[in-house]
């Protein structure tokens, strides 16, 4: 289905498990990297782990450098390719979450640097994947950009994040459920190339934390551990896909639509979760899967109706007649569903 040639970008180190944070150095100097290390955090990972990992290149004499970012935008990304520039960095470590790991991954591919990832969240699976995303306005944008090198996940710290961070990258994980089933459509309706390996990763973490989702518990060290590991299985996916097709579908197109109408109501992890009920319920009906996804959401503790996302009835209807306007994308949305039929999912399924 793909050309021969096609490249498949992976992470070289994935190292998870407590107390990792303190083999950053190891797992970067197993990549040869060289030159100066700049370390991209936002305010509270920096204090949480960002001084621990400029200490630990500190004291092995690389004179690594730093930069805080406190929002997720294209002048930020800027200012840490300016910055980087301007302190002849030699490579790059993103220590946070989703904001300043996606920050750094498009800074370092722009300058064709190494970029390692440092999660102190789990919160989407941009912490292995090969796009950035980075909001601007009314909308948000997603970039491709070289996957990380390295993932250094330290379990100990995933688990004191903020709850409501990690049932997001739940979420984002189990909406891969329908984004694979608007890939498979959109390849059997528009020959959209398909790869099975990736479709069939992605199915499969999507199902795992389905399966477990009873497991995943509060301050559980062993949760952030079941939960990094899908996160990483998803952004491989994307990575042999050479796309985000293995995990987004129309249930993304939804959220990004929510970005517009109501910026900043809810986690974007959460808004595709509410948005994978819906849509996994205009592809099996009435007595689909949807249950299994709702109830999946519903035991990890995320949103599982527009209330929980603290938005409107009239709101989410809006999200679902346009999603479609969003990107040139086809997903079970097609060129639109009307009003009515909008109205009957989020009914339906609870939503509303």
């Amino acid at each position: 289905m793909f050309d021969k040639s096609t490249w498949i970008r992976l992470p070289r180190n994935v190292v998870v498990g407590h107390g990792v944070l303190s083999e950053t150095l190891d797992a970067v100097e197993e990549l040869h990297l060289t030159g100066r290390p700049l370390v991209v955090s936002s305010p509270t990972p920096y204090e949480v782990a960002g001084t621990r990992v400029i200490d630990q290149f500190a004291d092995a004499g690389y004179d690594p450098d730093d930069i805080i970012v406190d929002e997720a935008s294209f002048d930020a990304v800027q200012s840490v390719i300016s910055h980087a520039e301007d302190v002849d960095a030699g490579f790059l470590l993103g220590v946070g979450g989703g904001k300043a790991i996606d920050i750094t991954k498009m800074a370092a591919d722009h300058l064709g640097k190494g970029f390692v990832s440092v999660p102190t969240a789990a919160s989407h699976d941009g912490i292995v994947s090969g796009r950035g995303s980075v909001p601007e306005k009314d909308t948000r944008h997603s970039v491709a950009a070289e996957p990380p090198l390295a993932v250094v996940a330290d379990t100990e710290i995933l688990a004191q994040a903020p709850w409501r961070l990690t049932t997001a990258g739940c979420a984002d994980i189990i909406s891969n459920y329908t984004a694979v089933r608007d890939w498979e459509l959109a390849h059997r309706l528009k020959n959209v190339p398909y790869s099975e390996y990736a479709g069939a990763l992605s199915q499969m973490t999507a199902e795992m934390l389905v399966e477990n989702a009873d497991s995943i518990k509060r301050n559980l060290e062993e949760s952030s551990w079941i939960v990094v590991k899908a996160l990483v299985s998803s952004g491989v996916a994307m990575s042999i896909a050479g796309s985000s097709r293995p995990a987004s579908g129309a249930e993304h197109l939804f959220s990004h639509q929510l970005d517009r109408i109501a910026p900043g109501a809810a986690l974007h992890g959460h808004q595709v979760g509410v948005g994978a009920i819906m849509t996994e319920y205009l592809h099996s009906g009435p007595q689909g899967r949807w249950r299994d996804v709702r109830d999946a959401l519903a035991a990890i503790g995320a949103p599982t109706t527009a209330a929980e996302l603290d938005i409107d009835r009239d709101t989410v209807i809006e999200a679902l007649t346009t999603a479609h306007e969003i990107r040139d994308r086809y997903t079970i949305l097609g060129d639109g569903m009307s009003e009515e039929a909008a109205v009957e999912a989020a009914t339906v399924t609870g939503v509303v």
